[in-house]
């Protein structure tokens, strides 16, 4: 049976709006241009699809609905392996140029929800190195088996995420060692930075698509699953660095309920932290936001909503009726989206985000249903 998303039960009033197209007027620098050549040189590397979804398009109200779906990126079933391997490509560089442990293996460290440790460890042992990965509370045991198979260490942390990052953090203090974190804080950023850089491949990816299928305009809306928000800035980067010719899209944060660290930032208008609970979303499951992603998410983004797990849930039912393999957090976009175009005050949302009868919609699955032990 079709599912008609006017027929959803409405979802609680999480939400938040730039004024006007204020985001959509800001403009930063571009990512470098050598990430895509380097992701090109990978074996492995293939653009991952970006599928239209014409059902999608009817129910939601809009003109066409692209879905990029990362359920198979290098081998993995998400899209952080874009992001670890150009960081720890650049560590491992700057390591050999200034000497660093004589050449011998190094120790990666990170924090994980699944998907970020997995790749870093991945890269690792590709690359002959060490990997120590630090997983919190909640993450599910086939997760952290899969961080295992990649002959990572693993250590379990009955806290939350920003717990496991801080152990992390001490972790990598011992000698050769090194953090290869996916969120930054002062006196920690350059190396999330590259992981960030790291993920531009896939909207480069997205405009050469998007091209092929004949909106060469680009799209018009993109929403974005956040935990910590280095993805959304890497978002944010790619559409407010382009050509003031084009008409840069909104851009659309989604997260947890439990863990809308974003929406409560961008509400108060200064990061904050917020107290993280249990949700099927588990990367998203991220209570502070990356110190480097901040300035891009307050001025680049043009809404935020956050979204309950059975919203998640009924997404990925969807998207999988329609051939997309998806996972709780990659079906978020879906899901906020659905959040933000049905329901009370849903006209007033369409047009704060601009979108028309006529709009092209692109959602970034980041993840299969292979991740995070979904």
């Amino acid at each position: 049976m079709t599912e008609n998303a006017s027929s959803l039960p409405t979802l609680p009033a999480r939400w938040f709006a730039q004024p006007g197209v204020v985001a959509r007027a800001w403009r930063c620098a571009s990512a470098p241009a050598e990430v895509r050549d380097f992701h090109s040189s990978l074996v492995e590397y293939a653009p991952t699809p970006l599928a239209e979804l014409p059902e999608l398009a009817t129910e939601l109200g809009v003109g066409r609905v692209f879905v990029k779906d990362e359920s198979c990126r290098l081998g993995l079933p998400a899209f952080k392996a874009l992001g670890a391997s150009w960081a720890v490509h650049r560590t491992l560089t700057e390591r050999a140029l200034n000497g660093g442990d004589s050449g011998g293996p190094v120790t990666l460290v990170t924090a994980t929800d699944g998907n970020h440790g997995r790749a870093v460890a991945r890269m690792a042992r590709l690359l002959g190195q060490r990997a120590h990965v630090f997983v919190p509370r909640g993450v599910h045991p086939r997760a952290v088996r899969a961080i295992a198979a990649e002959e990572a260490e693993v250590t379990e942390v009955p806290g939350p995420y920003d717990d496991a990052v801080r152990r992390a953090d001490e972790a990598a203090a011992a000698p050769h060692t090194v953090l290869v974190q996916d969120t930054a804080w002062p006196g920690y950023e350059e190396i999330p930075g590259w992981i960030v850089e790291g993920y531009s491949t896939l909207c480069t990816e997205i405009d050469e698509q998007l091209t092929a299928a004949g909106s060469s305009d680009g799209p018009d809306l993109v929403a974005i699953p956040v935990g910590v928000g280095s993805l959304a800035q890497a978002v944010v980067t790619h559409y407010r660095s382009r050509p003031s010719p084009q008409t840069p899209p909104a851009l659309l944060s989604v997260e947890p309920e439990t863990a809308a660290c974003v929406l409560a930032s961008l509400t108060r208008g200064e990061p904050v932290s917020v107290t993280t609970g249990e949700t099927s979303m588990a990367g998203l499951n991220c209570g502070t936001p990356s110190s480097i992603a901040w300035p891009y998410l307050h001025s680049g983004l043009d809404a935020a909503v956050a979204i309950p797990d059975a919203a998640s849930a009924r997404a990925a039912a969807r998207l999988a009726a329609l051939g997309v393999s998806s996972g709780p957090c990659g079906a978020a976009a879906l899901a906020g989206l659905r959040a933000a175009l049905t329901g009370a005050g849903a006209e007033e949302r369409r047009t704060a985000l601009g979108l028309d009868a006529g709009s092209v919609v692109v959602l970034l699955s980041t993840e299969g249903t292979a991740a995070n032990g979904s």
